[in-house]
């Protein structure tokens, strides 16, 4: 009897768009995949943290996978994104009022965005991460509550996105501009060679 490998195919373990249309735009074929994952943890470092909850839903889509057999020649990308400012990580808000606590927190101020991704090949998963500093201006207060009147913060870590509005009050960032949009194309690129050994875009 002859056995077939299977094909060797990309799945995106994330249902963010922003995700999508980074790992579309890197030239990719894939497919979405998202399945439950537990996401607490007693980490405090966000690089730790991240790199660990990617992990997590790269493993809990492989089981998923695998439940309905299909997990031959899946090859899983998964992510996580936190926003950290003054010794606090700044998950998506929980309503209005998160949200707003957490803008005047980034208003006038530098923070962190740490972004971990993981890669899962034949079972195997390795991770790594991206930080960069944001800085950002002064908001006015009026132009916050504007702001927070648009869907666009209630979806995301730190209650923002740079691709968005937000983007006119960023004075600059030190980093990977797509690790804080939430896929860090130069890393996922280079720790999905070294875990399949081709790029994205050659599956």
């Amino acid at each position: 009897m002859i056995y077939s490998t299977p094909k060797k195919h990309i799945v995106l373990a994330s249902a963010s768009p922003r995700r999508r249309e980074i790992l579309s735009g890197m030239g990719a074929s894939f497919t979405v995949v998202c399945a439950d994952t537990d996401e607490s943890s007693d980490s405090v470092s966000p690089e730790e943290l991240t790199m660990e909850l990617a992990r997590r839903k790269g493993q809990a889509v492989l089981e998923l996978l695998r439940s309905r057999d299909e997990d031959g020649g899946a090859i899983i990308i998964s992510a996580d994104t936190v926003v950290a400012c003054g010794g606090e990580i700044l998950g998506k808000p929980a309503d209005r009022q998160d949200a707003k606590r957490m803008l005047n927190m980034l208003s006038g101020s530098t923070h962190t965005v740490t972004t971990g991704i993981a890669v899962t090949n034949n079972g195997i998963t390795v991770t790594d991460c991206s930080v960069t500093r944001v800085h950002v201006d002064t908001i006015p207060p009026a132009e916050l509550e504007k702001y927070l009147d648009s869907a666009e913060p209630y979806d995301k870590a730190g209650a923002y996105g740079i691709q968005g509005r937000f983007s006119q009050w960023v004075k600059g960032i030190d980093g990977c501009y797509f690790g804080v949009v939430g896929l860090p194309v130069n890393r996922l690129s280079a720790l999905f060679y070294k875990c399949v050994g081709c790029y994205p875009d050659e599956i």
